[in-house]
């Protein structure tokens, strides 16, 4: 356990006592941080605050910083499905169930770890932690994914997304029947302030916008495609659940409603982009992955 003591300034004075810790211990992320908070990691004053505490001049901040695990990210023979392959990328079906990359909780059996095996061609300007990963998926979220197997087209990629130059659609099916064949979805997310390990719609979050397309409606749910102009967290589980039709089998989102599938019938259909070096525009689209036949199909009976 690392002790990290500061005192408040007159210029911090009135700052969230999350943010302020954030901005002067850079190391790691406000949610880490809130996390610590609430697990009585930080005292002011010797008293335990909550993370919306306001600080006041002069006062002793103290930080019980836990000793991290040193993660050791091991190359496994994992299957890879890959899509499309060049000297600067790859494209990668990622099926539901495999995490992106190792944490704490997820050492082993991720995207990561299965790249570390196929190929020692990956970027490394995301962290040891994620070589070669652009963007990320959920995961019980199956489909496309961009791989960067150098820092320059990694680089370049980003910018893509940044500047929305990059189409990911998605297909979906969600709880109930949507009346209007297409809408967009133009609703802030950030941190869920009742529930830390969601995310939800509000006001001080960042901009998300999705737009979707009715393809088919039954008797009680509806199968759709999204389109995401942005790439917030969980973005298209939350805004479907915030216009009342959360995604089938989402036990984080809908709500108390169960179906017999293992995680949100969700998955990445196809993306396009230009690429990095030759600037010629790509598109990769996929089949439906057979758990999303089978929930179609058991719909499909009931309706």
């Amino acid at each position: 356990m690392t002790l990290f003591q500061h005192i408040v300034s007159k210029s911090e004075e009135n700052t969230r006592i999350d943010k302020l810790i954030t901005e002067i211990y850079a190391d790691e992320s406000r949610a880490q941080i809130q996390k610590w908070i609430n697990d009585t990691l930080v005292t002011v004053n010797g008293s335990i605050v909550k993370a919306n505490y306001r600080c006041q001049e002069n006062d002793q901040i103290i930080l019980h910083v836990p000793e991290q695990k040193q993660l050791l990210i091991r190359p496994e023979n994992i299957p890879l499905s890959i899509v499309y392959e060049d000297a600067d990328l790859l494209v990668v079906n990622k099926p539901k169930g495999m995490v992106v990359h190792p944490s704490d909780n997820h050492e082993n059996g991720t995207l990561v770890n299965a790249l570390l095996y196929y190929t020692k061609e990956l970027s490394d300007i995301a962290g040891e932690k994620r070589p070669g990963i652009v963007h990320r998926i959920d995961k019980d979220t199956s489909g496309l994914l961009i791989v960067a197997k150098n820092n320059e087209t990694h680089q370049l990629l980003v910018n893509q997304f940044k500047n929305n130059q990059v189409e990911r659609i998605y297909e979906a099916i969600v709880y109930g029947v949507i009346d209007h064949d297409s809408g967009t979805v133009d609703a802030p997310i950030g941190r869920d302030p009742n529930k830390r390990i969601q995310m939800a719609v509000v006001d001080s979050g960042k901009v998300a916008v999705t737009h979707f397309q009715v393809i088919k409606r039954f008797q009680q749910y509806t199968h759709i495609t999204c389109q995401l102009e942005t790439g917030r967290t969980h973005q298209i589980r939350v805004h479907m659940n915030y216009i009342g039709h959360p995604l089938v089998g989402d036990k984080k989102y809908a709500n108390g409603r169960t179906f017999a599938t293992n995680g949100q019938a969700l998955f990445a259909k196809k993306i396009s982009f230009n690429h990095p070096q030759t600037n010629e525009r790509l598109s990769f689209e996929i089949e439906q992955p057979d758990y999303f036949k089978k929930i179609l199909l058991q719909i499909a009976k009931w309706s």
